[in-house]
């Protein structure tokens, strides 16, 4: 199948290029031509203003959508399951309300909106939690560097559940739904961890175990690290039969890899 990423440069892109070549899929060049269309570029990680998120996340976004109807082409994009928010003790489906709680989970939700107004187009929307794996930046980059240098983190009584997926099984999430058309999945690596039995498990795959120590979880500044956002990833594996290929310990062992040889 010849298959048209946007954001082939970024950081689930570059994972996916030799994910699609291991299954004889052909990287194109351009939508005009290609069976299939993943959509991936985005502004994520980085401070941006509201006509840039507008431009690049939704607007362009759109383009690509239009674009894969001219060329007769389903579009998968991936999303965020960011656009259901972040509420404390949530189990999140498919059908949970959209409610962004940051400017940029709105433009990923105003960009699934765009797309689903084009008519003709043949969508499929994925919407994953924190994705790591090499090369991976913001706060998973920055909790393995304290964990690898030593640094003591309060974290030891913070009692939640976070879904997360290593950037491989996203990618073969990602080729699962090439032929799948006019479905929304939330898509994980399967239980979730709590942010202490996280840090361990980096710890471990560093060499390097995780010091933590307990501090009232309210008082805590990075809010992000204490609450809930447990994803029900069943839809996926019930329809179109995924599987979390890789487990949590090869995820973050590659990860670690990487960190260490940087």
């Amino acid at each position: 199948m010849r298959v048209h990423v946007t954001g082939a440069s970024g950081f689930v892109g570059r994972a996916l290029l030799p994910a699609l070549a291991a299954r004889e899929h052909e990287s194109w060049p351009a939508i005009e031509g290609a069976h299939s269309v993943v959509h991936l570029a985005a502004i994520a990680h980085r401070k941006a203003s509201a006509a840039e998120l507008q431009r690049v996340n939704v607007d362009l976004a759109r383009d690509v959508g239009r674009a894969a109807v001219a060329a007769g082409a389903p579009l998968v994009f991936v999303s965020s399951v960011k656009v259901h928010g972040e509420r404390s003790g949530a189990r999140l489906s498919e059908a949970s309300p959209i409610l962004p709680g940051d400017a940029y989970a709105e433009s990923k939700a105003r960009a699934e909106e765009a797309l689903r107004a084009i008519p003709g187009l043949r969508l499929t929307v994925l919407r994953p939690p924190l994705v790591y794996g090499p090369a991976v930046k913001a706060n998973f980059l920055a909790l393995m560097r304290a964990i690898a240098r030593g640094v003591p983190l309060p974290l030891a009584g913070v009692e939640n559940r976070r879904s997360l997926i290593y950037v491989g099984n996203l990618c073969d999430a990602i080729m699962a739904c090439l032929g799948a058309s006019g479905k929304t999945y939330l898509v994980c690596d399967g239980a979730p961890l709590s942010t202490p039995q996280l840090c361990r498990a980096i710890g471990a795959a560093l060499g390097r175990p995780a010091r933590l120590f307990r501090f009232p979880a309210a008082l805590l500044p990075l809010k992000a690290l204490t609450v809930s956002l447990e994803l029900d990833d069943s839809a996926i594996r019930r329809e179109l039969g995924w599987r979390a290929r890789f487990s949590l310990q090869e995820g973050l062992s590659a990860t670690a890899a990487w960190y260490r040889n940087r």
